[in-house]
C-alpha cells in the first residue's frame, strides 16, 4: 500500500466472510469461514450495527464492527465491538480510516459518543486509541458463563 492511495472502506458483503476469518485468527480468535458468514449475514440485517472493511488493492486488509447499544443506566451510544488490521498494514493508517467510518455512521444515527474496550494484554492498542481522542475511563474485569443449552 503506497501512501498516496489510501484504503477503500466500504460496507462488509457475505463474500468478505473468508478474509475476515482469516483476520479474525490474526485477532486471536480462529473462526471458520462458514461460522463469519452466518454471524455476518445476521449483523448486516441489522440497523443498529455496521460493519465495514477496508480494501488496498482489491484484497481487504481490514475490519471493524460498530454497534448502537440502548443502555438503561446511560445515553445511547455506538460501541466499537471489534477492529483488526492486517499485521503486513499495520501503521498505516487502516485502523484511523475504519474507526473515522465507524464514528461517522453513528454520529449520522445522532449518537454523541462511541467507546471501546481494549484488553490490557494488547498494549499497542491503547496508544493507537488515545491519539484518535479516545480517553480510558476504567479499569474492569470481564467475567464470562458458559451455558449448559438444553434441547
Amino acid at each position: 500500500m503506497s501512501d498516496a492511495s489510501p484504503p477503500l472502506v466500504r460496507p462488509a458483503t457475505a463474500g468478505d466472510a473468508p478474509r475476515l476469518a482469516q483476520l479474525s485468527g490474526q485477532l486471536g480468535y480462529p473462526v471458520a469461514a462458514d461460522t463469519i458468514a452466518g454471524r455476518l449475514t445476521r449483523l448486516l440485517g441489522r440497523a443498529g450495527d455496521v460493519v465495514l472493511v477496508a480494501e488496498t488493492d482489491g484484497e481487504v486488509v481490514g475490519w471493524v464492527h460498530g454497534s448502537e447499544q440502548d443502555l438503561l443506566e446511560s445515553a445511547t451510544r455506538c460501541e466499537l465491538l471489534g477492529l483488526v488490521v492486517d499485521a503486513r498494514h499495520r501503521t498505516r493508517g487502516v485502523g484511523r480510516r475504519l474507526v473515522a467510518a465507524v464514528e461517522s455512521w453513528a454520529a449520522g444515527r445522532g449518537l454523541e459518543l462511541v467507546s471501546v474496550r481494549s484488553n490490557v494484554s494488547r498494549t499497542e492498542s491503547h496508544p493507537f486509541y488515545e491519539r484518535l481522542g479516545y480517553s480510558r475511563v476504567k479499569t474492569q474485569h470481564a467475567y464470562r458463563k458458559r451455558l449448559v443449552l438444553r434441547p
